[in-house]
């Protein structure tokens, strides 16, 4: 293979082109109230998963942030799995709370339900589940450790955009759940993520969603305006939002192309440890196990293959670091490679990469 197979690739078109060179046209690009492109994403995606509201915003960051922000967790414990990225402990942090890490599935990377039940104590108020790779978690029993000590859950959705539980798209579910949008997501776009809601109250949650989102911007009339509380600017410009759009229209066709490569990977790909093959997950990663890593990854990168690392655990980063073992994600740490599994895959790279694998599991044992 000369050239060199990407990691991520996103998926971009004529229309994701087309609408970009609209609204440099239009010169209306950005605004904070959220009208135009960017109230239409709402609209759409809140269409698509089936939920009461959704709440766009520019990154997954922010939105882990703003939907922490509508619980009282100063002082209190959240429980998240330590295999993830940064921002899922880092949201809990800016709201006051206490993130307490629990150990993952081995077969699955989702965070599990029964290490939750551990570790809840007089001071838990919510639980943070994080769909790792596109995988559903066991929403069915953490929902009913949820129910048992009365906690929230508020889902980290920032890889599985288009996945399904129980034959509902994920953001129908919890009572929030935070998506996540960059080039190198389901949905690529430059930045930008979204909150889905599914509460009783959630014409209330929109609103103080859209002041904090616009630094507390609040009964604005033209240029007049209130400031009722502290906001960040957390607000999505409208390329972000034609992108999306654009995207959205495709998310299930290219998801398909996903689970097709997955399938194929798990008849074919003679490791031990590797996601398993479910038509319910997005497959924003497709990761696998191996014993010497390193020499694997220089491996396949010196065969023009990019692979990655999810994650490095967030209990391990020395602003976190405890004294705690978490042990199937400490392995897993150790071990864990990501794989190119994006849309833009020819056959004959899938079957290059197959055949690379295979070739050095069997001279390495992996």
């Amino acid at each position: 293979m000369k050239k060199k197979i990407k990691l991520f690739d996103p998926n971009i078109g004529q229309e994701e082109q087309e609408k970009i060179s609209q609204v440099l046209k239009s010169k209306f690009l950005a605004s904070g109230s959220g009208i135009g492109n960017v109230l239409k994403f709402e609209n759409q995606f809140k269409k698509y998963v089936d939920s009461n509201d959704c709440i766009a915003v520019n990154s997954g960051t922010s939105a882990l942030n703003l939907a922490l922000s509508l619980i009282d967790i100063k002082n209190k414990e959240v429980i998240l799995p330590s295999l993830s990225f940064v921002s899922t402990a880092h949201a809990i942090i800016i709201n006051s709370g206490i993130p307490v890490f629990v150990d993952v599935e081995p077969e699955t990377m989702c965070i599990d339900p029964n290490e939750i039940q551990k570790s809840i104590t007089t001071k838990t108020t919510a639980i943070l589940p994080v769909h790792f790779g596109g995988l559903p978690c066991n929403l069915k029993d953490i929902q009913a450790v949820a129910e048992k000590h009365n906690l929230t859950i508020i889902e980290d959705a920032a890889h599985a955009a288009g996945a399904t539980y129980n034959n509902k798209k994920i953001g129908s579910h919890g009572t929030a759940v935070c998506f996540s949008f960059h080039p190198v997501k389901n949905i690529a776009m430059p930045t930008g993520g979204l909150i889905s809601i599914n509460h009783q109250n959630h014409k209330q949650f929109r609103k103080i969603l859209l002041a904090r989102r616009w630094c507390g911007i609040t009964d604005r009339i033209d240029s007049e305006y209130d400031v009722k509380e502290l906001g960040w600017n957390y607000y999505m410009n409208e390329f972000s939002a034609v992108i999306g759009l654009a995207q959205l229209k495709k998310l299930d066709k290219l998801n398909n192309i996903r689970r097709n490569i997955a399938k194929f990977y798990d008849r074919q790909i003679n490791v031990e440890y590797k996601i398993p093959f479910d038509k319910r997950c997005s497959y924003h990663l497709y990761w696998i196990c191996v014993k010497n890593r390193n020499q694997f990854r220089k491996e396949l990168n010196s065969r023009g293959i990019e692979t990655g690392t999810h994650y490095k655990p967030i209990h391990k980063m020395s602003f976190y670091k405890g004294s705690n073992k978490i042990l199937n994600t400490e392995k897993a740490a150790k071990e864990i490679v990501t794989i190119p599994i994006h849309p833009n895959l020819t056959k004959s790279q899938i079957y290059y990469i197959v055949k690379t694998i295979n070739k050095f599991s069997l001279i390495k044992k992996l």
